[in-house]
């Protein structure tokens, strides 16, 4: 198995602390989803993924319906992806995604956390380079299916890693591979818990006790605010 596989067992990825903040964070990409590819889910494959995202995190059905009929609205705020860079103590490099209709505020929030911290705000391009963006989908097993198969069966399609983890089967892939993977998929009857990007760093830094610490508090700040939808790190 590989540095995806490692990566995301050693990382115990922090998930959302409440609900509200993973609806909110849903909802503004639902409303990304829709101003870019239609209200429809048939025919706009990001927004079908996103609704079973809000499924799985056990969203509203009305809360879904209603964040789509909002992002129809001509008057609903248009959201940005907005990816900022930076470093924090001890030289641990932060990626934090954003989704926001005020990069103004953003930019000045995230700054000041990182300020306020012992980081640093950097310029685009300063630590994206030490991650690979990449795209994941957990999907449900389904009897008589190979993990070693079905990545074989999927190297063509952009995927480079595929392992089970409990029930459920992962698959990573390229960036760019998330479209194919998601379509060879659906139309291979296979039920999508979950599908997402995430950015996993070459290397990790190995930090002490206190130091890990501190920069799981400067993370808590990131994930407190609103616009932020995730944050990236190479800390081990």
């Amino acid at each position: 198995m590989g540095r995806a596989f490692e990566y995301r067992k050693a990382r115990k990825l922090k998930r959302w602390g409440n609900m509200a903040k993973t609806f909110t964070k849903i909802g503004r990409e639902i409303a990304i989803a829709v101003k870019s590819g239609g209200p429809e889910p048939v025919g706009n494959p990001r927004l079908r993924v996103l609704i079973q995202n809000a499924k799985a995190a056990n969203m509203p059905k009305e809360n879904v319906e209603r964040a789509i009929k909002k992002a129809t609205n001509k008057d609903q705020a248009d959201y940005k992806e907005v990816v900022y860079e930076g470093y924090g103590p001890y030289g641990i490099a932060i990626l934090v995604e954003t989704a926001t209709d005020n990069p103004t505020r953003t930019v000045a929030n995230v700054r000041s956390y990182f300020n306020k911290n012992n980081g640093s705000l950097g310029t685009s391009g300063s630590v994206d380079y030490m991650f690979e963006h990449k795209c994941s989908f957990k999907v449900k097993a389904k009897e008589g299916v190979d993990p070693e198969e079905l990545e074989l069966e999927l190297i063509d399609f952009g995927v480079q890693e595929v392992f089970i983890e409990d029930d459920m089967i992962m698959i990573y892939g390229e960036f760019e591979a998330f479209g194919p993977i998601q379509k060879y998929l659906e139309e291979n009857d296979f039920e999508i818990e979950n599908a997402e990007f995430e950015r996993i760093p070459h290397d990790t830094k190995e930090l002490n006790e206190e130091q890990v610490a501190d920069i799981e508090k400067l993370l808590a700040k990131f994930e407190e605010d609103d616009d932020v939808t995730n944050v990236f790190h190479n800390m081990a």
